[in-house]
C-alpha cells in the first residue's frame, strides 16, 4: 500500500498522544552538516517493506523527505531539501531513521517532526520525534569609526558587523569602568544579507568629553559569544584661532625623536667647534699694548745699517696688515704697530 505525503499529514494529527514521542534539541553552524536523532526504543530489526518514514515541518506543511515502501519518488519532497536531506536504509533495519541534513541554511532553523509507521499494526505510528533545530553562525569582528577632526560638540563613532546569525544584541560600553551606555544613545540596524545572514550597523552619538574610550558589543546569544572592539577618542586642545591635535606617539616613539634631536644638535656643536680651532690656528691673536711714542732705531754699524727694511723683508708689515706665510690670506693682524 502506498500512502502519499498527504495522507501521512492527516495520520500524524489522528494518531497524535498515540505514539512514542522524543523532544530534542540540536545547535548547528550554517554551512555545516548535521544529524537530527530518531531512534526507536524498541530493540531489534526491522523491515523495510513494514516500514512508512516521514520526515515534516508541520508548521509550514513542508515534506523534507520519507521513506515508502518499494517506491523512491521524491515529487512531494520539497524543493529546498530535494538534494540536501536523506534517510539510511541500513540504519532503518536498526530503527534508527535519523535526518540526514547536508550544507545547513539559515532558513533550516524550524522544528522537524519524525514520523514512524507500520504497515503490520495497521499502520499505527510507532514513533514520533520532534527536532528542533538552532542555526547560528559567527559575526565578523565589529570594526568602530572613530571621529576625528576639530573640536565638536558631539562625537559620532559607527560600528559594523556582518554576516552572523540569528539576530544579534548590540550594546556599546563605557570602557573607562565597563558599564553599558544608554540605549537611547544608539540607532541600530539590523538586516538581512542575500545570504540570509544579518548585518548591523549600529551609530553610538554621546557628547564631548576628553579622551572618550567606548566600546561596542555584538553579541550572538546561541553561540554565547560577545564580540568587543574598543575605540578611543583623542583629545582635542586649543582656541578659537588654533585648535591643535594631542600626539598619538608612543613613549618608545618619543624616546626616539628625543636621541635623535640631541644626536642632530651634538653634531652641530662639533662642526662649530672644529671650526673655530681651525680658524684660531690660521691666524694666532696678537696683545695690542697701547699707542706708543715712536722710537728711533739705533744706528748698526755695516752694511746692515744702512739697509732699510723693505716689503717682502723678514719684519715689515706695510700699512700695519700681516699675512701668515702658511696662508697668504692677508688678514689683518691684531698684533701693536710696534710689535715684532
Amino acid at each position: 500500500m502506498w500512502l502519499s505525503p498527504r495522507l501521512f499529514l492527516l495520520l500524524s494529527s489522528l494518531q497524535a498522544g498515540v505514539a512514542y514521542i522524543q523532544e530534542k534539541e540540536v545547535r548547528a553552524m550554517v554551512g555545516s552538516n548535521v544529524e537530527l536523532g530518531c531512534v526507536s526504543p524498541e530493540e531489534g530489526s526491522f523491515d523495510l517493506n513494514d516500514l512508512f518514514v516521514y520526515w515534516q515541518i508541520s508548521e509550514r506543511n513542508t515534506v523534507v523527505t520519507y521513506y515508502l515502501p518499494q517506491n523512491s519518488s521524491t515529487t512531494h519532497v520539497d524543493s529546498h531539501y530535494r538534494s540536501r536531506a536523506w534517510l539510511s536504509l541500513d540504519s532503518m533495519r536498526r530503527g534508527d531513521f535519523s535526518l540526514h541534513l547536508f550544507n545547513v541554511t539559515p532558513q533550516d532553523g524550524q522544528k522537524f517532526h519524525c514520523l514512524v509507521f507500520r504497515k503490520s499494526l495497521e499502520m499505527k505510528q510507532v514513533l514520533q520525534t520532534v527536532v528542533t533545530l538552532h542555526v547560528a553562525a559567527n559575526y565578523s569582528m565589529p570594526v568602530v569609526s572613530t571621529p576625528s577632526g576639530p573640536l565638536q560638540d558631539e562625537l559620532t563613532f559607527t560600528c559594523t558587523s556582518t554576516n552572523g546569525y540569528p539576530r544579534p544584541n548590540v550594546y556599546w560600553i563605557n570602557k573607562t569602568d565597563n558599564s553599558l551606555l544608554d540605549a537611547a544613545l544608539q540607532n541600530s540596524t539590523v538586516s538581512l544579507n542575500d545570504r540570509g545572514l544579518y548585518d548591523v550597523v549600529s551609530v553610538l552619538r554621546i557628547g564631548w568629553t576628553p579622551n572618550v574610550n567606548v566600546g561596542c558589543c555584538i553579541e550572538n546569544v546561541l553561540l554565547h559569544q560577545n564580540l568587543t572592539v574598543s575605540s578611543q577618542a583623542e583629545a582635542f586642545t586649543g582656541t578659537q584661532d588654533k585648535i591643535i591635535e594631542k600626539s598619538g606617539l608612543t613613549p618608545q616613539e618619543q624616546t626616539t625623536i628625543f636621541y635623535v634631536v640631541a644626536g642632530c644638535v651634538a653634531v652641530a656643536v662639533a662642526v662649530v667647534a672644529a671650526g673655530w680651532m681651525c680658524w684660531k690656528k690660521r691666524c694666532p691673536q696678537g696683545h695690542y699694548a697701547g699707542a706708543q711714542a715712536a722710537r728711533p732705531e739705533p744706528e748698526l754699524a755695516g752694511e746692515s745699517a744702512r739697509t732699510p727694511r723693505g716689503p717682502g723683508r723678514p719684519g715689515h708689515c706695510p700699512s700695519q696688515t700681516c699675512a701668515d706665510p702658511s696662508d697668504g690670506l692677508g688678514f689683518p693682524s691684531r698684533r701693536s704697530p710696534d710689535a715684532r
